[in-house]
């Protein structure tokens, strides 16, 4: 992931040793523990290179960063709200399943019905 981050310019291409390994300072292990920590919360890439310019950014507002967090928060809602149906919808569908040597199963009548997705 290094390498890519470096390939996106998230994180600036490191120093390299004379056999060609590369080093990193305490500055870019700093950064690349804000980067993990955002991604562990969900953020993505662009919204990430976002968080790194407001993060160096001396004149940014709390209020800029706060309107990047509560998007993601939106968006994370919508995701769980969505993530909710699609789990009532198969938590349905298998409760009506059989689930024994019979071949109709509701769930693909279901998945093959021009109805699906509704």
């Amino acid at each position: 992931m290094i390498r890519h981050y470096e390939g996106i310019d998230l994180i600036p291409p490191a120093s390299r040793t004379f056999a060609g390994y590369r080093l990193y300072t305490d500055a870019d292990v700093h950064r690349l523990r804000f980067i993990r920590r955002a991604r562990n919360l969900g953020f993505s890439i662009k919204q990430i290179q976002a968080l790194l310019g407001l993060w160096s950014d001396d004149r940014r507002t709390s209020a800029q960063v706060k309107t990047l967090a509560q998007g993601h928060i939106d968006d994370l809602q919508l995701k769980i709200t969505e993530m909710q149906a699609m789990q009532r919808t198969l938590r349905d569908l298998a409760s009506r399943c059989h689930g024994d040597n019979r071949p109709d199963c509701p769930i693909l009548d279901d998945l093959a019905s021009p109805m699906s997705g509704r």
